[in-house]
C-alpha cells in the first residue's frame, strides 16, 4: 500500500499542478490576483519546464528561479513570485492527485531584501482639478471613490441594490480577505454623495443592476454598452494629463481619503472603519510618513530648550 502511494505521489507534472491551481484562483479570486498568479506560474514554468515533475522541485531549484527574477526585477516583485508559488505548492499538497507530500521548498526560502518608495498621494486640489474636469458618471464616480475611500472593483462591482439612498448607506463588498471570502461592510453615504449617485441613476439612459457602467458611444466600445467597468485603462491618465497634474489613480484616491481624514484629527480607528482593515497595523502603513511634520514640530516642542548638555 505504501509502496503504491510512493508512486502516485511522483506524477504530477509541473503543468497538470499549475493549470489546476489556475483554475482555482481564476474561480475563486479576483481578476487582479488570477492575472498576476497567471504571470508568477508563466514565469516558473518557462523557467523549470512543464513537462518537470512536481516532485524533483527542491529549495535549491526555487532559490535559483527566485534569485534569476531578482537579478531581473525588484525584491519586491521576487518576494511576490515566492509567496505565489508558496500558495501554489500549499494548494497542489491538498487537491492535486499525485502532487509530492514533502515540505513546501518556497516556503524555506528567506524573503529577498525590497527597497519600496512611498505610494504616491496626489494633493487635494490635484483631485479637484481632475474632478473638475469629469462629466456625468466620471464625476459621480470620483466622488464616490473619494467619499467612500473603496477600491477600484469594489466600486466597479457596486450594484443599485447594494444602495439605501433613504437612510443613507451602501453595502461594500470586499474579496481581499484570507481564501478569498467575499464579505460586506455597510458604510454611510454622505449627503452629497447620495444626492449625486440618486440624479445619476435618474438620468442614464443604461437599465444595469450595477451602479456604474460603460455609456460611451465610441465604436470600439459599443460592444461593452451598459456592462459594469473592470479595468478602465487610461482614464485617470487621460484626465490628469489635461488637468496639467501628476499622474494618479484610482487607489490613490483611497489614499488621498485616508490622508484627509487624519489631516483633519480623525483617530486611526475611525480611519480603519473607513478602509474597512481588518487590522490597524494596515491602516498604520497607509498613514506612513503622512504625520512627518506633526512628529517633528512636536518633537521640537517637547525636547528643544531642555537643559541638556551635549559632550563630545
Amino acid at each position: 500500500m505504501m509502496e503504491k502511494q510512493t508512486k502516485v505521489d511522483t506524477v504530477c507534472s509541473v503543468a497538470t499542478w499549475l493549470n489546476n491551481y489556475l483554475d482555482y484562483s481564476k474561480e475563486s479570486q479576483s481578476s487582479k490576483t488570477y492575472d498576476e498568479k497567471l504571470a508568477t506560474c508563466k514565469r516558473f514554468a518557462k523557467f523549470i519546464g512543464k513537462e518537470t515533475l512536481a516532485s524533483d522541485i527542491d529549495t535549491s531549484k526555487g532559490m535559483e528561479f527566485l534569485r534569476g527574477q531578482f537579478k531581473k526585477r525588484t525584491g519586491y516583485a521576487t518576494n511576490r513570485d515566492r509567496k505565489n508559488l508558496s500558495a501554489a505548492w500549499g494548494w497542489g499538497r491538498k487537491y492535486v492527485p499525485g502532487f509530492p507530500r514533502n515540505e513546501n521548498p518556497f516556503q524555506d526560502i528567506d524573503r529577498f531584501p525590497e527597497v519600496r518608495s512611498p505610494r504616491y498621494v496626489p494633493p487635494e486640489e490635484d483631485f479637484w482639478k481632475v474632478f473638475n474636469l469629469a462629466e456625468g458618471q466620471d464625476k459621480v464616480m470620483l466622488l464616490t471613490f473619494l467619499h467612500l475611500g473603496a477600491r477600484k472593483g469594489e466600486v466597479f462591482r457596486m450594484k443599485v441594490d447594494d444602495l439605501d439612498l433613504v437612510t443613507g448607506s451602501v453595502n461594500i463588498w470586499t474579496n481581499k480577505r484570507e481564501n478569498g471570502n467575499k464579505e460586506c461592510d455597510v458604510l454611510p453615504l454622505t449627503n452629497e454623495l447620495r444626492l449625486a449617485i440618486k440624479a445619476w441613476l435618474e438620468s442614464r439612459r443604461a437599465k444595469s443592476p450595477f451602479v456604474f457602467v460603460n455609456t460611451s458611444d465610441a465604436e470600439f466600445a459599443l460592444k461593452y454598452w451598459g456592462e459594469p467597468f473592470k479595468y478602465r485603462q487610461h482614464f485617470m491618465e487621460k484626465l490628469c494629463k489635461r488637468a496639467k497634474v501628476k499622474p494618479f489613480g484610482f487607489h490613490a484616491i483611497r489614499h488621498l481619503t485616508a490622508t484627509i481624514l487624519f489631516r483633519a484629527g480623525q483617530p486611526l480607528s475611525v480611519i480603519q472603519a473607513i478602509l474597512r482593515h481588518k487590522s490597524p497595523t494596515t491602516t498604520a502603513r497607509y498613514l506612513h510618513g503622512l504625520g512627518l511634520g506633526q512628529t517633528r514640530e512636536a518633537l521640537s516642542n517637547v525636547m528643544e530648550g531642555r537643559n541638556f548638555q551635549l559632550t563630545i
